[in-house]
Order: C-alpha cells, then sequence, then structure tokens
C-alpha cells in the first residue's frame, strides 16, 4: 500500500466513468434500512446517486436489493463491501468506477471529482478506504474472485488498495466533517441536525 500523500489534482476528466453506491448492507447499528432514511427531502440512496451524478458520472449501480433503482443484489450475503463489489463487477464493463457508501451523505462532489479525475488505478483519501476511485478489469474481478474466499481478516478494501497498488490522496480542507459514515441513530440525528 501506497502511504504517501499525493496532492489534490485538478478536476479535470474525458473519460467517461461509472458510479457505485454500496448500499447492500444490513444496517443493523442503525436498526433499520440506511439507504430509505430521509436526507434533504429525498432518500438517502437517491442523494447518494444525485451527487455521483452532480460528480460527472456517466451511469450510477446500486449494490444493493433495491429493484426500483435497478439495484444488484449480492450474489453472496455477508461478504461486505466487498460482496457488493464483486456483484456488480461481474455485470459492469471495464473502466473507471467511483465507489461512496450509502451511509455518507456529506461527501463533497468537488472532492468526487479529484478523486476520478487522478487516474490512478486505485485511489482514495489518506486514512478513509470510501470513497474508492478503481479502474474494473479482469484483474480486479480475478483480486475478487480469490479475495471471496479467504478469511474474513484478508476481505477487506484496505486488501483491495493494496493489491491494486493504490494511492492516498492528502485530504481536502473540511474532509473531517464530509469523510463521515452515519451508521448509528445517534449519528444520525446529530448529522441530520
Amino acid at each position: 500500500m501506497n502511504l504517501s500523500r499525493t496532492p489534490m489534482p485538478a478536476i479535470a476528466t474525458d473519460r467517461a466513468w461509472t458510479g457505485l453506491v454500496l448500499a447492500g448492507g444490513r444496517s443493523s447499528r442503525m436498526g433499520r434500512d440506511k439507504a430509505a432514511l430521509v436526507w434533504h427531502g429525498k432518500s438517502l440512496l437517491r442523494h447518494m446517486i444525485d451527487m455521483l451524478c452532480l460528480a460527472g458520472a456517466a451511469r450510477v449501480v446500486v449494490s444493493g436489493d433495491y429493484p426500483e433503482y435497478g439495484g444488484i443484489p449480492d450474489v453472496e450475503h455477508d461478504l461486505g463491501p466487498l460482496g457488493g463489489l464483486a456483484s456488480v463487477a461481474a455485470v459492469l464493463p471495464d473502466g473507471p468506477l467511483l465507489v461512496v457508501p450509502v451511509d455518507m451523505p456529506m461527501l463533497s462532489v468537488d472532492a468526487l471529482r479529484r478523486l476520478v479525475a487522478t487516474g490512478a488505478r486505485c485511489a482514495c483519501f489518506h486514512g478513509h478506504m470510501l470513497p474508492l476511485r478503481l479502474q474494473l478489469d479482469s484483474r480486479v474481478r480475478d483480486w475478487l474472485a480469490t479475495a471471496l474466499r479467504l478469511p474474513q481478516a484478508g476481505r477487506s478494501l484496505h486488501a483491495l488498495h493494496a493489491a491494486q497498488g493504490g494511492i492516498q490522496l492528502a485530504l481536502p480542507d473540511g474532509a473531517a466533517s464530509w469523510l463521515c459514515n452515519l451508521n448509528t441513530p445517534e449519528q444520525w440525528r446529530e448529522a441530520a441536525g
């Protein structure tokens, strides 16, 4: 894993990329489906889809059982984010992919654009595996197929990042406020208030 802090690149991308919202989890700590929570008048899932569109995604795909959004359910359950990523990777063509969790509504559209514009094979912000820019191809699919058979400790976004020669970008100003996952009712109330 490359732990160097690569400076934020200029915003410029001339290649079509796909956005992916990871929404297939159980939401067990929240006690109800996080994707259905209302954020500024719309569901959290719709908010994240719209955010990826604003950032420039040519297409947005949902990982999870959401037929109203064309969601792609996990082929195998209880494998975490990699299980959702593998299910989606099996049906998507090769190309740049920007992965965001459904429970990070305060993400910055500008930062997402900058992450995509790196052109890196795999990139995230320092200390945060999501959002993640990933070059989807056979190398990633092969790694996922192998990793999903490993014990849980070897089945992580950190391991994916390292295997793909990922880089970590310096955190932009204000990142602490928008790189928060809202996993519990208390975190949700604090953020929504």
